[in-house]
């Protein structure tokens, strides 16, 4: 394309040489005769650059400059003086001259310095191209950015706030404006701060972290679950910049899985029976809370598993867990074991010991069998949970504490408190939440999970590839009646892997009660004599399951649906 060049002065044999000299190097040239008609020229045809006298009659080639800087137009001008100063020189510099010459001109200087005139015009053009561009890009990011459903946050390497969309404030609870050149490992958060630990990792290692999920545990949306992904932003591939991190809510997705989609297992808790189901959503209720919980149940039903469970989900999980059997020991030894003791305490103490709630310190204290304890270790359990601390036996130094309580029983503890064997004061501070958990008996479907977890565990343990078990096996697991509970299910497995030597778990390789059980069993009531008002109990007390129902019963399911259609029993009727 070919520049257009302006030449401004009231001489007209200057204009008409300046003219001739240009246009035979192909320039396209315009000329003016003063400052009125340059200005009309100049926004005509917008010239790549402008020579001009620095006497314009009643005006200046200073005044032109002033009125081009005004008006933001990128034209490189060239003075002409006749009678060159400094003063002049330099107030036209500073005005944004690009050069100035004196006359008389020469041909060589003329098209030297226009070359150079013409070579910053394009140096200009490019620049401002590239600011647009800049500009372009940024609004486009901003666009993309507000169109996001997801959070971003870009850091530098010192883990500066660079940028942030309008997402963080749904998502995050902050505004941008409020942490942008902030170091985002000290922004006030409410929330776990899971996401600072993913960010420093890809900081540290350069590698993307993909999907990491979290549950934020802000105290307005306790249960907000996210996935991080986080990348290391480099320049040219090389140089590390810093790192951005995207935070997409998944928290609806959550719900909504887990309303349809049954769960199988909690932490190490396994089943997906409707009682289990009702213990799995209790545990995470009690996720973000310091709640002191009581566990109750049969031996053998996994009171620990679930004391396990509630401590993991919580927010103390990075503090100890430390349990406690109050049944195995003595009222003077759980009294130390407990509280600790001094020197000299009584004999055998020959130096200061921690007790399980110093062990516990901003953790989880799991009391076992705490229905066993006696009345002065009740009492003194109560002074904790009251008062929130406790004395070293030998000890009149109160030691603050910072515990949570789960206790566990297999007693009925109102019978207990009836019996004047238990303390009601500390049976209601330690029954804030109660959590009773089913006999296996009254969860039996969950019975094949569980047998498919112990294959697992023991062909692991054993070195075997037991592969199932035989049909006779299932049908003695599902009808016995398990007084020693998931423990006592355990056990038999384990006793069936030493024996059994094949792929299949058969039922020679069971202890004697269960294949002696299998072999007597006979039904509970015989068809005949089964009424309707007995069908009926059974369907209510087990919410309409038909098939636990039948169990009950001692007949088949096929029976109990021929039952159901005889005697016209609907579900209204419970």
């Amino acid at each position: 394309m070919t520049s257009k060049i302006l030449i401004i002065d009231d001489e007209e044999n200057i204009r008409f040489g300046f003219e001739m000299i240009l246009a035979d190097q192909g320039y396209d040239v315009m000329t003016a005769v003063d400052y009125d008609s340059a200005l009309n020229r100049i926004f005509d045809i917008e010239p790549d650059l402008i020579i001009t006298d620095i006497i314009l009659g009643g005006h200046t080639g200073i005044d032109l400059l002033c009125e081009i800087k005004r008006r933001e137009l990128h034209c490189p001008v060239i003075m002409i003086t006749g009678e060159p100063n400094i003063e002049t020189s330099s107030e036209a510099l500073r005005l944004g001259a690009f050069d100035y010459i004196s006359k008389p001109i020469r041909k060589e200087t003329l098209l030297r310095i226009t070359s150079h005139g013409l070579q910053h015009k394009k140096l200009l053009d490019n620049k401002k191209r590239l600011e647009m561009e800049n500009i372009r890009v940024r609004r486009n990011m901003e666009a993309i950015f507000r169109s996001l459903k997801d959070a971003v946050v870009t850091v530098d390497n010192d883990l500066q706030v660079i940028e942030a969309n309008g997402i963080v404030k749904d998502i995050c609870r902050f505004c941008v404006k409020d942490i942008i050149g902030k170091n985002f490992g000290k922004i006030q958060t409410h929330c776990s701060r899971s996401c600072l630990d993913v960010l420093k990792e890809t900081l540290k290692t350069q590698k993307t972290i993909k999907e990491f999920r979290l549950e934020c545990r802000h105290p307005d949306k306790p249960r907000q679950v996210v996935l991080l992904t986080s990348s290391p932003l480099r320049h040219e591939g090389k140089k590390s910049l810093g790192a951005v991190l995207v935070i997409r809510d998944i928290t609806r997705l959550t719900h909504l899985e887990r309303q349809l989609k049954e769960r199988h297992k909690f932490h190490h808790i396994i089943g997906k029976s409707p009682g289990m189901q009702k213990i799995y959503a209790l545990l995470e209720n009690l996720a973000d809370t310091d709640t002191t919980v009581l566990i109750t149940g049969e031996t053998g039903t996994g009171k620990e598993l679930v004391a396990h469970a509630i401590h993991h989900n919580s927010l103390r999980k990075e503090q100890p867990f430390v349990k406690i059997n109050c049944s195995a020991l003595s009222e003077n030894l759980l009294e130390s074991e407990l509280f600790g003791h001094v020197k000299g305490a009584f004999t055998g103490a020959v130096k200061n010991r921690k007790g399980r709630f110093q062990m516990a310190d901003h953790g989880t204290l799991f009391l076992d069998e705490i229905g066993d304890i006696s009345p002065l270790i009740q009492l003194k359990l109560l002074r904790v949970l009251q008062e929130k601390e406790f004395e070293r036996v030998g000890d009149s130094t109160p030691i603050k504490s910072d515990v949570r309580i789960i206790a566990a029983t297999n007693c009925n503890l109102k019978e207990k408190i009836k019996k004047g064997e238990f303390r009601q004061d500390l049976y209601y501070r330690i029954k804030v939440v109660d959590i009773p958990i089913p006999s296996l008996g009254e969860r039996r479907e969950d019975i094949p999970l569980l047998t498919e977890h112990f294959l697992g565990v023991f062909n692991n343990r054993f070195k075997k590839q037991v592969g199932g078990l035989s049909n006779e096996v299932i049908r003695a697991f599902m009808n016995y009646p398990w007084q020693g509970n998931i423990r006592e299910l355990e056990h038999a497995m384990e006793h069936g892997f030493v024996l059994c030597q094949g792929q299949t778990l058969l039922l020679d390789h069971l202890p004697m009660e269960i294949k002696e059980h299998l072999r007597a069993e006979t039904p509970v009531c015989p068809e005949v004599s089964i009424d309707k008002e007995k069908i009926v109990h059974a369907l209510n007390k087990t919410d309409w399951n038909k098939s636990k129902a039948a169990r009950q019963l001692g007949i088949g399911r096929r029976t109990i649906y021929r039952k159901i259609e005889e005697y016209k029993i609907l579900k209204l009727e419970q």
